[in-house]
């Protein structure tokens, strides 16, 4: 077993110092969002990419290819199993996630390696851009781990469907979190996901942008009594669990992410989300 113990969120002077370490598994998790969808980052990262780290495509090889019914669904443990073992993650190793973009793709991997069991895992804080922005070091090396043996604990309380986030507006003690940008939310921008608005009773507490859990410029986590702040007066902190959603579960996991960071730790990201609750038109919504 690795006696290194990851913090969730992973400064960047750490990582440089510890590329070496023979127990360290560094992956990429970038995912770029266009006009036409989403593409994988692989081949920005065949090109450049912190030394060492290894490409996790979040869309070919860590998505359920037998789920249709909204974008980027949790895939089963079989399969997230068999593609962590073979990025080298088991029993023994710790792992770093980045992408090159508002942290969410790591923040994503991590949500989904929490629910499969495994804890020794923490987000670069920044991501590429910072890193590239301090000027560390820069790789193309293509390398390939050794292969893990990783073993899925299920924790099916920390991914949730449309039926218990159904069960839960106006509830009483549960938050549901739209981190989704305020105009999204409001139903002022023009929806991406069939109806504009939020999900009926759900409250608004951005994942990226401006008023989000981020610092615009660094993209860095804000400090974690500012993050409290943003999530204490959303009444997250009051209730007995929580619930994060957005368009496809991935901006919802790096608000859970946040919520882990500040302590709390009955939530759950809605993985079907807009892409699946807003198609469906016996599902409530609503829009400021």
């Amino acid at each position: 077993m690795s006696s290194t113990k990851i913090e969730p969120l992973v400064e960047s002077g750490w990582l440089e110092d510890h590329l070496d370490d023979p127990d360290l598994r560094i992956l990429d998790c970038t995912v770029k969002l266009g006009p036409d969808g989403a593409v994988s980052g692989r081949e920005d990262w065949e090109a450049a990419h912190i030394p060492g780290s290894a490409f996790a495509d979040l869309i070919h090889d860590l998505s359920d290819p037998n789920n249709t019914r909204y974008s980027f669904p949790f895939p089963p443990a079989e399969q997230f199993a068999r593609e962590m073992s073979k990025l080298g993650v088991g029993d023994g190793t710790h792992v770093v996630l980045y992408d090159a973009g508002p942290n969410m793709w790591a923040a994503r991997l991590w949500w989904m390696l929490r629910a499969y069991g495994f804890d020794n895992a923490g987000v670069l804080g920044g991501g590429f851009a910072r890193w590239t922005r301090e000027d560390r070091p820069v790789s193309s090396e293509v390398r390939s781990f050794p292969a893990g043996n990783f073993e899925a604990r299920p924790r099916p309380d920390l991914i949730t469907t449309k039926d218990e986030v159904l069960a839960s507006i106006n509830s009483g003690d549960r938050c549901i979190i739209n981190a989704l940008s305020p105009e999204a939310h409001s139903g002022r921008r023009p929806p991406r996901h069939g109806r504009p608005g939020h999900i009926t009773s759900s409250v608004n507490v951005p994942a990226s942008g401006a008023g989000s859990i981020l610092d615009p410029d660094s993209l860095t986590y804000l400090p974690l009594d500012q993050i409290r702040a943003k999530f204490k007066e959303a009444g997250a902190l009051d209730q007995e669990r929580v619930i994060t959603y957005c368009g496809g579960g991935i901006a919802a996991s790096s608000a859970a992410f946040a919520l882990h960071l500040i302590g709390v730790d009955n939530v759950a990201v809605y993985d079907g989300s807009l892409s699946e609750w807003a198609n469906d038109p016996s599902l409530p919504m609503e829009v400021d």
